[in-house]
């Protein structure tokens, strides 16, 4: 047999020297509580975040940079012509009055054929007639004709007044006008004959928003009081124009932006008595704010450096001042960096940076140059 005694003697006196060993404590077990992350912005939400921060950041980076270093300038600034023509690729450097200059198709009337001035009661039956194809004719060749008054009506009154039948005839009219106004050579504007044209123009215009159509004719309200300023001269924009001046030397306190769109909005509220007429006038507010900017900085530049004025006659007629004024600014780059103001060039910077391009709509850009030549830290 074996003796198994030792051993047993040995494990009985660890089993009480040794302490029992603890138990597992159990693990708490956390309770089940759903919860819903809020989602991401979408891309959308995102893109639009961006496209609203960029600009102003941009802006603000302005104020801080200095002018940027100058450069040979060009050796003579570009010819009107070509001016004109880098601004509206679209107008024909031909005349207004010349069938090439409209977007409707006509057919080639024949040299051969002897054109005849056709007499009032002609024009007054053509539009009872809505023989389009006769008024095209006399919009390529006699335009004035068009705007004379017979009696007490106009051609695109007499159309008005015949009625709803009509309302196309009395479109394609104001249609002929509007063109006509954006078609004018930029030589012919101050011509005595141009300026009657005009007044012509203004009358048959205000007619037909009397009549309500510039309810379904967009561009109607600005192209009358684009005639308007253009049949006046450049008296009021002149008067705009230095008082602008007066709020851009006083930076941020004198409020040129705000400025310059009271003064648009009190001339049109002025010649316009339809409050619904005044409510599409956004656009045009917008743009002739941008304008009448563009023209009182450069006029304060040009009390400093040698160089050439912006037309009047540009004004409010797309982005002709906008072109003008950037050419004028590379032209004269070095003259800008040794002599203007701290203040003025970092304007000038502000107004390039901000109405460049056509990706914006001219009301998003006027809220920029608020937030910045209004409202922000100014120089």
């Amino acid at each position: 047999m074996v003796n198994n005694a030792p051993m047993i003697l040995s494990l009985v006196q660890q089993l009480i020297l040794e302490p029992p060993s603890p138990k597992p404590i159990p693990r708490h077990r956390f309770h089940s509580e759903p919860c819903l992350p809020a989602r991401l912005p979408s891309s959308a939400f995102l893109q639009r975040e961006a496209s609203q921060a960029a600009p102003k950041a941009i802006i603000r980076q302005l104020r801080r940079s200095p002018t940027p270093p100058t450069s040979p300038s060009p050796s003579e600034e570009p010819e009107d012509g070509e001016r004109r023509n880098s601004v509206s690729p679209s107008a024909s450097p031909t005349s207004p009055t010349t069938p090439s200059s409209w977007s409707i198709s006509i057919p080639n009337f024949s040299s051969t054929k002897t054109w005849k001035e056709p007499q009032p009661f002609e024009i007054f039956r053509a539009i009872e007639r809505k023989d389009i194809m006769f008024l095209m004719e006399v919009r390529d060749r006699a335009f004035p004709l068009l705007l004379r008054k017979t009696g007490d009506a106009t051609p695109l009154l007499h159309a008005m007044r015949i009625g709803q039948s009509h309302r196309d005839v009395a479109i394609v009219l104001l249609g002929a006008l509007s063109r006509w106004i954006n078609h004018l050579d930029d030589n012919e504007v101050q011509l005595p004959k141009t300026r009657v044209i005009l007044k012509a123009l203004r009358t048959n215009l205000k007619l037909a928003i009397d009549y309500g159509l510039h309810k379904s004719q967009s561009d109607l309200i600005a192209s009358f009081l684009q005639t308007l300023v253009m049949s006046e001269g450049d008296k009021w924009v002149r008067a705009q124009v230095s008082t602008v001046s007066l709020a851009l030397r006083s930076g941020t306190a004198g409020k040129p932006v705000n400025t310059a769109s009271a003064a648009v909005r009190k001339f049109a509220t002025k010649e316009l008595s339809k409050a619904d007429a005044i409510a599409s006038l956004e656009d045009y507010v917008a743009n002739a704010t941008a304008d009448l900017l563009l023209l009182s900085a450069w006029s304060m530049a040009l009390e400093t450096i040698e160089g050439e004025q912006i037309p009047f006659y540009y004004f409010a007629r797309d982005d002709r001042v906008f072109r003008a004024f950037a050419d004028r600014i590379d032209t004269h780059r070095n003259a800008i960096h040794r002599n203007l103001s701290r203040r003025l060039k970092w304007q000038l910077r502000v107004l390039r940076q901000v109405l460049e391009g056509r990706n914006t709509t001219y009301s998003a850009k006027i809220e920029l140059l608020v937030g910045e030549l209004d409202q922000g830290e100014g120089v």
